[in-house]
């Protein structure tokens, strides 16, 4: 009975139905998160954190001239005076001096920071996308990994940002020199110390960032895509402001660190942030511990505002490409 009821199957009478010339199977590739590929928030991330960064890179170059001074020779003890030194010794392309490391640094250190930060918000929001606690800790991790790729040419660029007094006649230059006096480990001097500050850094900024941007975002959810620009851009600025703010003292001595025995700057013997914290202290009082936290801010605020601004356009653009939309448009 049943051999008999398989063979009325196999003897269908219904008829195949032939499929159009232009017919293709298509198996659906779902992106891996928020409608996009990890490589698409990698190229955002990049393109944002290079713009960030050289675009204000004359601000973080005060900011470097001041937070040695405590070690340094160089007589100069707020921004205007760091602006008049920096334009005597070495004219207006002083403040570009060392844009070059980061221009190396900055592109793929953000790739790193970005698509760590997506997987990570991915994996620890997954079931409660607006949670605090789940950015911040996203940020923690981005940081650990893209600080990594960035110390090396972070302490390049400021050593060069010291002026025309550092021994140094470029990028490449300052790094044969430094492998050559001082090795390897030179170049992760700071690296424990920039962790320790960028940790809090970014989960502040992350867990306000996101907070602001929902919070605007849920004031007026329909808003037109320009309009959301601007909820970045805003949301971004306080992010990086409070975050810069909490953060300067361990900022003034990952800079001593990074730039220790250049330009008669002290050198510490173990490096450690405590006997650094302690030097400073001596020689500058508590103040010491905060010089340079206005340009540090005046870069954060609107460094951030930039870099969330782009990058939120990027994902933009590779979400309309991934759902066909641009091709439609060019079409």
């Amino acid at each position: 009975m049943a051999t008999t009821e398989a063979a009325k199957f196999k003897n269908t009478d219904l008829l195949a139905v032939a499929q159009p010339p232009d017919y293709h199977r298509q198996v659906a590739v779902l992106p891996s998160h928020d409608g996009l590929h990890f490589w698409q928030f990698m190229v955002a991330g990049s393109i944002a954190g290079m713009v960030e960064h050289m675009s204000m890179f004359p601000i973080d170059t005060i900011k470097t001239r001041m937070q040695v001074l405590g070690s340094c020779p160089i007589k100069s003890v707020g921004i205007r005076q760091a602006f008049g030194s920096i334009i005597k010794s070495d004219g207006a392309a002083g403040f570009y001096r060392g844009i070059g490391a980061m221009g190396l640094g900055a592109g793929p250190a953000h790739a790193v920071y970005f698509s760590v930060y997506e997987f990570c918000k991915e994996t620890f929001s997954r079931n409660h996308p607006n949670n605090p606690m789940g950015h911040a800790a996203a940020g923690v991790f981005a940081t650990v990994a893209s600080d990594a790729v960035f110390t090396p040419m972070d302490m390049v660029k400021q050593r060069l940002q010291l002026g025309s007094g550092s021994p140094y006649k470029g990028v490449f230059d300052c790094v044969k020199m430094v492998l050559k006096e001082e090795g390897f480990r030179a170049f992760y001097a700071s690296y424990k110390t920039t962790v320790l500050m960028n940790a809090p850094f970014t989960a502040v900024h992350f867990a306000t960032y996101e907070a602001a941007k929902s919070g605007l975002l849920g004031i007026s959810p329909d808003i037109a895509s320009d309009e959301r620009l601007v909820i970045h851009a805003t949301a971004g600025a306080a992010a990086g402001a409070a975050a810069a703010a909490l953060t300067t003292p361990l900022d003034v001595v990952k800079t001593q660190l990074q730039c220790q025995g250049v330009c008669g700057c002290d050198r510490y013997v173990n490096g450690s942030i405590g006997g650094v914290l302690g030097t400073i202290v001596r020689k500058d009082g508590y103040i010491g511990l905060f010089r340079g936290w206005m340009p540090r801010m005046l870069f954060h605020a609107p460094a951030a505002a930039i870099c969330w601004s782009i990058y939120e356009s990027g994902k933009s653009f590779f979400l309309d490409l991934n759902n066909g939309n641009i091709d439609n448009r060019l079409m």
